[in-house]
């Protein structure tokens, strides 16, 4: 006689399988019985109020904000929107090395602190002095340039 080619891992498979639909099957019966006893017709509503949180009450139509077309915007701030910035920053040299030819300047509005190499110097500067300076965008970041001392 020959030898059943199904494996005991397969036929285990397969009651892990039919089992797994079977108690599906059953809570759907469940969830079925559950809906019939409770009378609910189904779909609940979710309404959005006035600030943008769901509720289950309709939102009061007197709070209703009309917006004109215009006025949406659905972009980035214009660059002539924004306000005309001073290129010239001051600041105060907080690390200088002559000999390797660069150093930090520490901005003295928001306290950051900027790479500086001898290559944008215009001025001789050192340590803890005063210089105003331009930034331009860097392969690390933001570097300090047109350094002159105040």
């Amino acid at each position: 006689m020959a030898k059943s080619q199904q494996t005991f891992s397969k036929s285990e498979k397969e009651k892990k399988r039919l089992k797994k639909r079977e108690d599906k099957r059953k809570k759907m019966e469940a969830r079925k019985a559950a809906k019939e006893e409770s009378g609910t017709s189904g779909i609940q509503f979710a309404y959005v109020d006035h600030n943008g949180n769901l509720t289950d009450s309709p939102p009061d139509p007197d709070l209703k904000v009309e917006y004109e077309l215009e006025d949406i915007q659905i972009s980035t701030t214009k660059k002539e929107d924004l306000p005309e910035e001073d290129p010239v920053r001051k600041g105060k040299v907080s690390f200088f090395d002559t000999s390797k030819g660069f150093g930090f300047i520490i901005d003295a509005v928001d306290g950051e602190k900027y790479f500086t190499h001898v290559s944008g110097l215009i001025d001789q500067i050192s340590e803890n002095d005063k210089v105003s300076f331009e930034l331009e965008k860097g392969m690390r970041g933001m570097n300090a340039v047109k350094v002159t001392k105040i």
